[in-house]
Parts: structure tokens; sequence; C-alpha cells
């Protein structure tokens, strides 16, 4: 039983560092490679590489706070939350694997987007969608990390409910 949640925690480690890896690999490449505000179309007027340096929050939220505000919601509190999330995958082995997996995507591309803001004091955003009425904002692989990661999370909840439980008198 300890051999099957040894190899268990293994492969959700592996898989988050997969995420960071392809998050700091592609980010890597988008800062050798592209100049800011720099427009590159892949699929003409959908899908765009663009480099920008975000030192706020998602789309920016943020960016023109007092730094010790900005540190203490970008750095400190993600970093806790990190830290729970993990905790909480590795010593939950019952949870399911659409639901570990979730964690462990959401958990790698948080740990790719703090080490960007710790290392370089912003976040490498270089990716935009658009298609019909359907419009990002610049984004990175470790926000696609966390999508996909809130996605599986989601799916689990709505594939394997809670079960309720009764109190017995």
């Amino acid at each position: 039983m300890r051999l099957k949640y040894l190899i268990r925690n293994i492969l959700l480690l592996l898989l988050i560092i997969s995420n960071v890896s392809c998050d700091q690999i592609s980010k890597q490449i988008a800062r050798n490679k592209l100049t800011d505000h720099q427009e590159v179309n892949i699929i003409p007027n959908h899908f765009i590489l663009t480099k920008v340096e975000n030192s706020g929050a998602f789309l920016s939220l943020g960016t023109h706070f007092p730094m010790m505000i900005r540190f203490t919601f970008l750095t400190i509190l993600p970093c806790l939350v990190l830290i729970f999330g993990l905790y909480y995958l590795i010593k939950n082995q019952h949870l399911s694997w659409p639901s570990a997996t979730g964690i462990a995507f959401a958990v790698g591309g948080g740990i790719g987007n703090l080490y960007d803001r710790i290392r370089y004091g912003s976040v490498t955003d270089f990716m935009y969608f658009h298609y019909s009425f359907i419009k990002t904002g610049v984004f990175n692989m470790a926000d696609v990390s966390v999508m996909v990661g809130r996605f599986l999370i989601l799916l689990s909840r709505k594939s394997y409910p809670s079960i309720p439980y009764e109190i017995k008198k």
C-alpha cells in the first residue's frame, strides 16, 4: 500500500515539475525571441505572440499598488497557498485522479509564475487569443496550467460528488 502512495506522489511531483518546466522554457524562448510588445501572428488575427512583462496579477490587476501590498498579495500569499496545495495533494491519498491531477497542474502553474515574480520582479506573458467574441488577455503556459487544473478539479467535482453522510444517534 505504501509503495502505491509513493508511486502516486512521485507521478504527481513529476507532473508539477513538467508544468513548471514547460512554463519556464516557453517564457525563456519568449524573452529571447520577442521584443516587448512585438506581435507575431501564428494564426492571423486569432493567435498572436506578444511579450509583456506583467508586474501585477491576472490582467495586470494590482500593478499600481504600493510595493509592500503587491509583495504581500502577489508573492507571500501565493507562496503560502502553493505550500498548502502541495501539502494537501501529498497528504490526501484518497483524492480522485482528476482532482489530484488538477491540483498538480494548478500548483505547477502557480510555481512557474511565482518563480518569475521572485526572479524577475514580473511575470512574462506572451500569448493572446481572439476568436469571434472570445478574447483573452495576454497569458503564459503557467496560466494555461492553472486553468487546466481548475477545469479538472471542477470536472472531478461533477464526476465524483462528495457523498453526504448521516450522523448516527
